[in-house]
């Protein structure tokens, strides 16, 4: 759906570096993360493709066309700053908002009123933005991005401000948007949701794409080999003598139950073949890295 090719951007007549050499491949029809430290580069990466600012050099497309103008009617982005006037009615918003991206007005009184049902909110229409709390008007915000039926979705930070009741509201929006059709490009620091909703992701830091993949095989990419087990009365002298082929570590015992760690490159088959002699394999798991320790551990490595 997205593909933008060697974009390189600089400001202060060059001497501030916001993207270099960036590209990207965005599936259609997916659910993609742009993760990265504040300053990384993904504000300046998602300006471009709304075309408010262009790139010094490199070509964005959309669904195989260059970006043009005629393509901003195919894309809702909800920046993380918002951008509602306070002042002004709910209902008169969404219908500015919806014709400025070309929608007639009847069309988006008719879509306004969906989602207004769907997220039951009926109440607020004739309110002004100031009257209602963050929270809600977050759902405005989110309602105007969307209330156009864009093929591109760029979301900003969607779930801040939101309580745990709302988020997961507005979560299973976004997967319904998604069986729908549309693409959707997620920019978050919220690791948990990256896992919960992204297939694939790229981290940018200082200007530089330093990962792309799917989740599950960037995740992969940063594992340790670190493997978790729980025993059901083991053998002493048999635990003694596997400890000195494999160090144990977090060692905890509940009942009849000893838990360890332990860090091994071996085959599995080998290591649960040896953990049989010792007791019974109550659990057996490799710890993979949660996105959230994938990030630290990038953002860490590439500055170094």
């Amino acid at each position: 759906m997205l593909s933008a090719l060697h974009l390189t951007k600089t400001y202060e007549q060059g001497k501030k570096t916001a993207l270099h050499d960036f590209s990207l491949e965005v599936p259609k029809g997916s659910i993609y993360g742009l993760l990265g430290p504040n300053g990384a580069g993904k504000t300046t990466f998602i300006r471009i493709v709304n075309q408010i600012i262009t790139p010094d050099s490199g070509k964005v497309f959309i669904d195989g066309e260059p970006l043009a103008p005629h393509h901003i009617s195919r894309i809702g982005y909800m920046p993380e700053e918002r951008g509602l006037y306070k002042n002004m009615s709910v209902g008169d918003q969404l219908v500015y908002f919806a014709e400025l991206k070309g929608m007639k007005k009847h069309d988006a009184l008719s879509q306004a009123k969906i989602w207004f049902e769907r997220l039951s909110i009926e109440q607020w229409w004739n309110k002004k933005l100031s009257e209602l709390s963050k929270g809600m008007a977050q759902k405005i915000q989110f309602v105007v991005t969307v209330l156009h039926r864009p093929d591109l979705l760029i979301l900003d930070e969607p779930f801040s401000g939101f309580d745990p009741v709302n988020a997961n509201l507005i979560k299973d929006e976004i997967l319904r948007l998604k069986d729908l059709g549309t693409t959707i490009i997620l920019s978050t620091h919220r690791m948990e949701s990256v896992e919960q909703l992204c297939e694939r992701v790229a981290l940018i830091n200082h200007s530089k794409k330093i990962l792309d993949g799917e989740v599950f095989q960037v995740r992969e990419q940063f594992k340790r080999h670190i493997y978790s087990i729980s025993l059901l009365n083991p053998k002493e002298e048999n635990l003694e003598a596997f400890s000195r082929l494999y160090p144990l570590s977090e060692i905890t015992q509940r009942g009849a139950v000893r838990s360890f760690e332990i860090s091994s490159v071996e085959d599995r088959n080998i290591l649960l073949s040896r953990l049989m002699e010792v007791g019974e394999i109550r659990s057996f798991e490799e710890k993979i890295p949660s996105m959230n320790e994938v990030f630290i551990s990038a953002v860490k490595d590439h500055t170094r």
